[in-house]
């Protein structure tokens, strides 16, 4: 475990970053997005996020191996102590526990910024199949996640239709 370090995003991570994202958009039902994001647009999201919220990358012997950052719940005042938290890991680096260091240090900072609702928004599917399993959600639940809603059959990918819940925890 020493050797997975959690730090602040940078501009220049976004290259390897989307090339953790594009296998996501390319190959799986795990994000709803269809076309793969381009190292400009990716940094204007960077950007866009940092000037409320934090963005964490994970480096394991020196390589980004994942990354988790959160965004406005909803954009209204009343809903500042609230955050959607996003996550995604290299696929070749599932188990390490870098998924739950990067909770945990996300979580810290948004506590500190007064945000104590969490909420996840997990692609979900009643059987699954080879674009996406379940691992999302059990992995939130580990995390101390509960279901709190869901939208059947909301994104189509591959011919398909799938689910999405939203999870939450309550940090305070």
């Amino acid at each position: 475990m020493e050797k997975l370090k959690i730090r602040e995003v940078s501009l220049e991570d976004a290259s390897r970053l989307i090339e953790i994202y594009n296998y996501y958009i390319e190959e799986t039902a795990i994000t709803y997005e269809i076309e793969d994001v381009t190292v400009e647009d990716f940094r204007g999201r960077i950007s866009n996020t940092l000037k409320k919220y934090p963005y964490l990358v994970a480096e394991y012997e020196g390589k980004i191996i994942g990354y988790v950052y959160a965004s406005s719940f909803v954009d209204r005042a009343a809903y500042d102590h609230c955050a959607t938290l996003s996550i995604y890991l290299d696929k070749d680096y599932h188990g390490l526990g870098a998924g739950r260091v990067l909770y945990e240090a996300i979580e810290e900072r948004l506590l500190k910024m007064g945000v104590v609702n969490l909420y996840a928004c997990i692609a979900y599917t009643k059987v699954e199949d080879e674009y996406l399993t379940n691992n999302s959600m059990r992995f939130h639940e580990h995390m101390g996640y509960k279901l709190c809603g869901t939208f059947n059959e909301c994104g189509r990918k591959f011919g398909r239709c799938y689910d999405m819940i939203y999870m939450e925890k309550l940090i305070r």
